[in-house]
C-alpha cells in the first residue's frame, strides 16, 4: 500500500496548462521599455504559453529560498531559446502562507534575459523559518502553475524531524518518470538529487536489452547534447515530463551533477575513455554548467564562470542535518586502467590520486569538523563502499567508483570520524544497495564507521528486477553489502535526534505508466551506533 500522505496542492492538477489573469487586484502590469511583459510583444509570441516548463524551489535557508521558472513557449526550438525573442521580459513572482494567495507575504518583480535562455531564479528574501509557502510567476497575462516550498528551521534551532527523498539517474527514454509523481505525492521537506538529472545521449545512445518496443519507451529529442542549445534543448525536454513538473512544484530541492549532465564518465577536463578524443571538451563542460544552472533552482552565486562552476556547498536543517553536497566529477583524477570493471589495476592503488581535489576535501574536513548537526549527510554521486563485482579469488572493482581511488577514500573514511553521526548518501549505479563503510574491507568483522545509503535509479535500466543478476553471490562476496534490488525508485530517508529511518522505495515497472510504489527494505542507523541496523 502506498504510505500514508501529507496534504499538497494535488499534483495531478499541476500539469501546465494555458491560464490567464483577469479583474484580479494583481494584474496591473509596468511597461518597461527595455523588459516589456511578454503580452505586449507583438506578433504570436504573446498569446503562446511560455511557461511550459513549469516552476521548481530550492536551497532553502532560514530566511529564503530559490524560486524558479524559464519562458519557453516553444520549448524544443533548434537554437535552444525556447521560442523566445531577444529581448528582455518583465516577470513578476509571489509567495504565499495559502495555496489561494490571499495571504501573500513577498513579492517583486525579475528579468527574463535572453543570456539566461529567459530562466530566472528569484531569491525571495524575509521569510519565516521552517514554514511552508507557495508561490507563482506571472508575465503578462500569463499566470505559471503554484508551488509549494518551505524554508529551512532557524539556525541553532533544534527540530524534530526531517524527511528527506533522496533520488537519482532519470534516463527518459528508459521508462516513465512515476517516482517522481509518488515523491511529490509524499510532500517531502527537501528532495536531494545526487546527480544524473539527465542524459545527453541522442535517441538510442543508451539503449537497454529490449524495453518496450524499439528498446525505448520515447526518444530523445536532437542529436547528443554537446552545445549550449543542445544542452538547454535536453533540459527543456525532461522539464516538459508532467511527473517531473509535478516533483518540483511538490517539494523544494537540493541539486548536485554528476556524468550525464555533461558526458558519461567525464573526469575533470577528461572526457569519455570511449570518446576520446574531444578537442573541444573545454567549451563542451562550460555549456553543459551554464545549461544545467539556467534550468535549476540554484542561486545566483552558483551562475557558472565558464569551467569555474563550485557546486559543493551545505545545506543545513537547524541542528539537526548538515547535509555536504560533493562534487565527485570536476576536482578528480583521470580513472585508472579505463572507466570500466578492471582486475588488478595497481594504478589506482597510487597515494596521490584524488576524487575530490584538495580543496574540496579540505572544505569537507572543515565543515565536519565544525559541523555541531546531529547527522551528517554527505550527498555524493558514486558508490563509496567497496564492490567486488564478480566474486571470486580477484577482486573486480569500477574504476569510476570509489573503489578507482581507495587512497583518496581512506582519507575521506578518516573524515568521517569528525562527525557526530556520518552517513553517506550515493546514486549513480541504478541499483539500490544497504552498505556499512569499513577502515578495512578484507576484514569485515570490523565495525562500520557510517552507513552508507545508495538509491537506485529513477529509470535507468528499465523495470529492472528484485535482485540483480548474480546479486546474492555479491552480497554473499561482500558482506559489508547488507541487501541489494535492481528496481526503480528512490530512498526516503526521515531523520529524528535519536534515529535516521532509510526505506528503500521501490517500483515494480517504469516501462509503463501507473506503478505504485511500496517499500522494499527499511534500515535504520541509530544516533551514536555507527552503520545499519534492520
Amino acid at each position: 500500500m502506498r504510505p500514508q500522505r501529507r496534504g499538497l496542492p494535488r499534483v495531478e492538477d499541476l500539469p501546465v496548462t494555458r491560464r490567464a489573469v483577469v479583474g484580479t487586484g494583481l494584474s496591473s502590469v509596468v511597461l518597461v521599455a527595455a523588459a516589456p511583459p511578454l503580452a505586449d510583444l507583438a506578433g504570436a509570441a504573446a498569446r503562446r504559453e511560455p511557461f511550459t516548463l513549469g516552476v521548481a524551489s530550492g536551497e532553502p535557508s532560514p530566511d529564503s529560498v530559490v524560486l524558479w521558472t524559464r519562458l519557453a513557449p516553444d520549448p524544443l526550438a533548434e537554437d535552444g531559446r525556447g521560442g523566445m525573442p531577444g529581448v528582455e521580459v518583465l516577470v513578476r513572482w509571489e509567495v504565499a502562507e495559502d495555496e489561494r494567495f490571499r495571504r501573500v507575504v513577498a513579492r517583486g518583480r525579475t528579468v527574463a534575459r535572453p543570456r539566461d535562455a529567459h530562466a530566472v531564479h528569484v531569491e525571495a528574501q524575509g521569510l519565516r523559518p521552517g514554514r511552508e509557502y507557495f508561490y507563482r510567476f506571472r508575465t503578462g497575462l500569463h499566470l505559471s502553475p503554484v508551488g509549494r516550498t518551505r524554508t529551512a528551521p532557524a539556525r541553532g534551532s533544534s527540530p524534530t524531524s526531517v524527511d528527506l527523498a533522496i533520488a537519482s539517474c532519470a534516463q527518459l527514454e528508459h521508462g516513465y518518470f512515476t517516482a517522481y509523481r509518488r515523491i511529490a505525492e509524499d510532500a517531502p521537506d527537501l528532495v536531494v538529487h545526487l546527480g544524473d538529472y539527465l542524459y545527453e545521449y541522442e535517441a538510442g545512445g543508451y539503449d537497454l536489452p529490449p524495453v518496450g518496443l524499439g528498446g525505448r519507451v520515447r526518444d530523445h529529442a536532437g542529436p547528443e547534447a554537446r552545445d549550449l542549445a543542445g544542452y538547454r534543448r535536453r533540459h527543456a525536454q525532461y522539464k516538459l515530463d508532467h511527473d517531473l513538473q509535478a516533483l518540483h512544484a511538490a517539494a523544494p530541492m537540493v541539486v548536485v551533477w554528476d556524468d550525464h549532465e555533461v558526458d558519461n564518465n567525464w573526469a575533470a577536463g577528461t572526457p569519455e575513455e570511449l570518446e576520446w578524443p574531444q578537442p573541444d571538451f573545454e567549451q563542451r563542460r562550460a555549456a553543459a554548467f551554464r545549461a544545467y544552472w539556467e534550468h535549476l533552482p540554484l542561486r545566483r552565486g552558483r551562475r557558472p564562470r565558464g569551467l569555474d562552476a563550485r557546486i559543493y556547498r551545505r545545506q543545513h536543517w537547524g541542528d539537526l542535518l548538515a547535509l555536504h553536497l560533493m562534487d565527485t566529477r570536476s576536482y578528480r583524477d583521470d580513472q585508472a586502467c579505463g572507466d570500466l570493471k578492471r582486475v588488478g589495476c595497481t594504478a589506482a592503488l597510487k597515494p596521490g590520486r584524488t576524487m575530490l581535489g584538495p580543496g574540496q576535501e579540505a572544505w569537507l574536513e572543515a565543515g565536519l569538523r565544525g559541523s555541531g548537526a546531529r547527522w551528517d549527510l554527505l550527498g555524493q554521486q558514486v558508490p563509496f563502499a567497496r564492490r567486488d563485482t564478480d566474486p571470486g579469488d580477484d577482486l573486480e572493482l569500477v574504476m569510476d567508483s570509489w573503489d578507482g581511488y581507495p587512497a583518496d577514500r581512506d582519507r575521506v573514511t578518516g573524515l568521517l570520524g569528525l562527525a557526530e553521526n556520518p552517513v553517506v548518501l550515493t546514486g549513480d549505479v541504478h541499483r539500490h544497495y544497504a552498505a556499512q563503510v569499513l577502515t578495512d574491507y578484507d576484514a569485515p568483522d570490523a565495525a562500520p564507521v557510517a552507513a552508507e545509503l545508495v538509491t537506485t535509479s529513477i529509470t535507468s535500466g528499465g523495470d529492472g528486477s528484485d535482485l540483480p543478476r548474480g546479486g546474492a553471490a555479491e552480497l554473499a562476496a561482500n558482506p559489508h553489502l547488507l541487501w541489494a534490488s535492481n528496481r526503480r525508485g528512490w530512498v526516503r530517508a526521515r531523520l529524528t535526534p535519536d534515529v535516521l529511518t532509510a526505506d528503500f522505495v521501490t517500483l515494480p515497472f517504469v516501462e509503463r505508466r501507473g506503478a505504485e510504489p511500496s517499500v522494499a527494505a527499511t534500515y535504520v542507523v541509530e544516533a551514536g551506533v555507527p552503520g545499519l541496523t534492520t
